[in-house]
């Protein structure tokens, strides 16, 4: 708890002061344009890759990078989706996975989560993504092919579909590489192809 103490006070100290300008225009307005769905590991920072201001970037980050189909019971992803597409007005939406997941390594490598019931339930989310999936124990396939399984599952929110109907709304799929920094795009297909400006 230090650590976050001292981070604060730095961030009051140094950060704040230098950002003032912008922290009070975002105190009465709140626009960002890009939906950013990540994975909840500590790793994967999507301000940071992204070299994104505060506003800029609506930020939902679950374990596995994992966006649950439209359904009857709204969960928190789905509001967050619906809030971000359908009031923010963002204008596109990336799903990033990354190398290394525990998520998806978990999956590939077939662990046994026997012993953490919420986890092992969750996971069924991606289980499109391991049908895709040729190879077991293959961890870098199953990112990619679960990227493109939660950017299928997007389509069926109502306000999604609304927005890309629409061609209001922007769908990207992109896997990051911790060790290396690089951040591949998918295509269709899973091939994945280096992300240039």
């Amino acid at each position: 708890m230090r650590d976050l103490a001292e981070g604060v006070a730095r961030f009051q100290r140094d950060v704040f002061p230098a950002k003032e300008g912008l922290f009070a225009r975002l105190a009465g307005q709140h626009s960002p344009h890009t939906l950013f769905i990540g994975c909840s590991d500590a790793r994967v920072v999507p301000e940071l890759i992204t070299g994104s201001e505060p506003g800029e970037l609506f930020v939902v980050r679950t374990a596995g990078n994992l966006v649950p189909a439209h359904g009857p019971c709204p969960d928190g992803v789905a509001a967050s989706v619906e809030y971000a597409v359908a009031v923010l007005g963002v204008r596109e939406v990336v799903v990033c996975g990354h190398s290394a997941c525990g998520a998806m390594t978990a999956l590939a490598q077939r662990h046994d989560l026997s012993g953490t019931q919420a986890i092992a339930d969750w996971l069924r989310h991606a289980d499109a993504s391991r049908a895709r999936t040729a190879r077991d124990g293959d961890v870098a396939e199953l990112v990619r092919h679960n990227v493109l399984a939660q950017l299928a599952n997007l389509t069926t929110h109502p306000s999604v579909a609304r927005a890309l109907a629409q061609r209001t709304l922007t769908l990207h799929g992109w896997v990051y590489d911790i060790p290396t920094g690089r951040v591949d795009v998918l295509a269709p297909t899973g091939r994945p192809a280096a992300l240039t400006s």
